[in-house]
């Protein structure tokens, strides 16, 4: 089953990149296929978010660092909240960034990934703070609020540790920024830690899926992940070392 859930997902993916680009909304960078894809709108989508309840009422924002999601994370600073952004892939863990140590005038560079290096730090598993509210970025959403991602598997990955950690709850809201031709009138098949989002905000219009947090992965599944992610990422493999310490404390 889990590759026909592949296949079907990156069939998908290709079907959305072509048409995005066929319809000339594709932003850069170029081309889209590959990418969580930048699109016309974005800024209407993130300034249609920030104008939401759920986004006000947030104080830690935790935001991809793909581009499209770019203005998300700059709104969010100068609106005054704290914003956990992940290193591209990973591989560095995540990055903290608090507007007080941002000046006004700085907070679009660190909004961007090579600012947030520069004006943001790195956190340790201990330091990352409860969040509020994940923002996700997307390829295609279902009738259903199910994701699809680029493809490799980091947004699920963010979302685990953060469940693993206790620092997002099933309750935490998940919404995604994405343009309208990206949000398909279909089911997608899944697998148990794939994401659903409560909320779709496009340049146009905001879609809420009831009952999203139903389906929200419960953490981290092991039993799945494969072992080039725990080389490639040390934040993963130090969290692997503390739940197997944590189960041989407690076998029950």
């Amino acid at each position: 089953m889990s590759g026909e859930v592949r296949r079907f997902k990156e069939r998908i993916r290709r079907e959305v990149w072509s048409l995005l680009e066929r319809r000339g909304v594709a932003r850069f960078p170029r081309p889209v296929y590959g990418r969580i894809p930048n699109f016309e709108g974005s800024e209407k989508a993130a300034e249609r978010l920030a104008s939401l309840e759920v986004f006000r009422s947030a104080e830690v924002v935790k935001v991809n660092p793909d581009s499209p999601q770019q203005k998300v994370r700059e709104l969010a600073l100068n609106m005054g909240k704290i914003v956990l952004m992940p290193t591209p892939r990973l591989r560095k863990g995540f990055l903290l960034l608090d507007p007080s140590s941002v000046p006004l005038s700085k907070r679009r560079a660190a909004s961007t990934i090579r600012g947030a290096f520069t004006y943001g730090r790195l956190v340790g598993l201990d330091e990352i703070p409860e969040v509020d509210l994940v923002v996700t970025g997307s390829v295609a959403i279902d009738r259903r609020g199910v994701r699809i991602g680029k493809g490799g598997g980091y947004a699920e990955l963010e979302y685990g540790i953060l469940r693993e950690l206790g620092k997002v709850r099933e309750s935490t809201p998940v919404v995604t920024t994405i343009h309208d031709l990206q949000l398909l009138d279909t089911e997608f098949p899944s697998m148990p830690y794939d994401l659903v989002v409560d909320l779709a905000v496009t340049p146009t219009r905001t879609i809420s899926f009831e009952d999203a947090w139903k389906s929200r992965p419960r953490g981290i599944y092991w039993e799945l992940l494969p072992q080039q992610k725990l080389e490639e990422i040390p934040l993963l493999r130090e969290l692997a070392k503390r739940v197997k310490k944590a189960k041989h404390n407690n076998p029950w």
